[in-house]
């Protein structure tokens, strides 16, 4: 018998059709649960269980009262991964348990366990939305950061470097948190901003597994662009690091303490770091794996793609040689230069000349409102390279970047 999956992820989710391409090459059988309308029957053609992310406990409800039995759950993106936690623990499934994935989504919470676990972290505390800032920027030292509780990919966070900048960043903050969008899931942790001490240093991340609460590391990825402020828009990631062996270690030990900080036991983690003279300081760790398209930046040895390995842990099955396909691989998510309506991109085959780059994905779609951080939460698209260093992959992402030339309107040009 096949192994049955159960796949949680959004009806718009990148990630969805590359699990779906993986379960065929294993020979799984891939059951999604995604958002949609519960009135249409099967809008979509797949077969899907309907989900409302807006009520995740129903949600399990829905799977668990379908008497269907699976092997394994998998999820894509923190929402979803909340929902597969309650469905895991319905149906008695190795994964991450529910209070894990919510102590992950509350960045409050999840400081208050990295510094339990005697983790580096800067000094932070939170503000419920109906607070004054100008009283508030008084109690704070600067430079700090602002951030959405339950907000992720950089949305929302904000570098202040003295009261007024303070006071403008929680207003803007809080008219992000008023979107209808976020209105909707009417999260607890959406009431409040949280302000902590700026952390110098360079970034990175950790693609990972927990199995039974033990971390195994895939892939560290640096982050070459300066992430300074006043906004944090991730674009460039590399692997392999290109740091000391000793200060990849210390990476590895601190996403391993922080995964058992916030007791996270079966599953994707995706996390993000800074690291200074000071040591290894955990932004976050993230119940899920790394979002977008960004995956495709992973290839191990003879062509496995991450998401066959996940697929494989969640089955239980041996995830198989865990080395890397190629000597230096990386992925740039292009960023969005300004606010408007999409319009179109011009130079993207001559991009794919370079050498080194693997494949241009654009996936703005023609007429599509486009927001840039610290109100957006996408990109203009991907482009992934791979090379005989991450110093020539970095290189091919700069200079596939530079051939592109985005058309994008005024709003208010296309109203008239």
């Amino acid at each position: 018998m096949p192994k049955r999956i159960l796949l949680v992820a959004s009806t718009t989710g990148y990630q969805t059709h590359a699990f779906a391409a993986a379960a065929k090459r294993l020979g799984y059988e891939l059951r999604l649960a995604t958002d949609r309308c519960h009135m249409l029957e099967d809008p979509w053609g797949d077969q899907a269980l309907p989900l409302r992310f807006d009520d995740p406990e129903r949600s399990a409800q829905i799977v668990a009262g379908a008497e269907e039995s699976f092997d394994g759950i998998v999820a894509v993106g923190d929402r979803p991964a909340y929902i597969a936690a309650l469905i895991a623990r319905r149906l008695s499934i190795p994964y991450h348990s529910p209070e894990a994935v919510l102590a992950c989504k509350n960045k409050f919470l999840a400081r208050e366990r990295f510094r339990g676990a005697a983790l580096p972290v800067p000094e932070f505390m939170r503000f419920p939305l109906d607070a004054r800032p100008d009283a508030a920027a008084r109690g704070v030292r600067f430079p700090c950061v602002l951030k959405p509780l339950g907000l992720s990919a950089s949305r929302g966070v904000i570098r202040a470097n003295d009261q007024q900048e303070f006071v403008a960043a929680f207003e803007r903050i809080k008219n992000i948190l008023a979107s209808p969008e976020i209105v909707r899931f009417h999260e607890d942790e959406a009431r409040f901003i949280q302000v902590e001490d700026y952390i110098e240093g360079s970034e990175f991340a950790l693609e990972g597994l927990v199995t039974e609460g033990r971390l195994t590391t895939l892939a560290i990825f640096d982050k070459p662009d300066p992430l300074e402020g006043p906004y944090f828009e991730e674009t460039i990631y590399t692997t392999p690091s290109r740091q000391p062996a000793k200060v990849q270690q210390q990476i590895i030990n601190a996403a391993a303490r922080a995964t058992a900080a916030l007791r996270l036991t079966n599953g994707p983690v995706h996390a993000e770091m800074r690291v200074n003279d000071a040591g290894v300081w955990m932004l976050e760790a993230a119940a899920r794996p790394i979002g977008g398209l960004c995956a495709q930046a992973l290839r191990f040895a003879r062509g496995v793609t991450l998401e066959e390995v996940i697929l494989r842990h969640a089955a239980r099955e041996p995830a198989g040689p865990l080395e890397l396909s190629d000597p230096a691989r990386g992925v740039m998510m292009i960023p969005i230069p300004t606010a408007g309506i999409y319009a179109g991109v011009s130079g993207v085959d001559d991009a794919g000349t370079i050498p080194g780059i693997e494949d241009v994905i654009i996936t703005a779609k023609q007429g599509q409102k486009l927001l840039p951080l610290p109100e957006g939460a996408s990109y203009l698209g991907f482009i992934f390279a791979h090379g005989e260093s991450a110093e020539m992959v970095e290189c091919a992402l700069r200079k596939a970047h530079a051939r592109l030339s985005f058309d994008i309107l005024p709003e208010l040009a296309v109203l008239r």
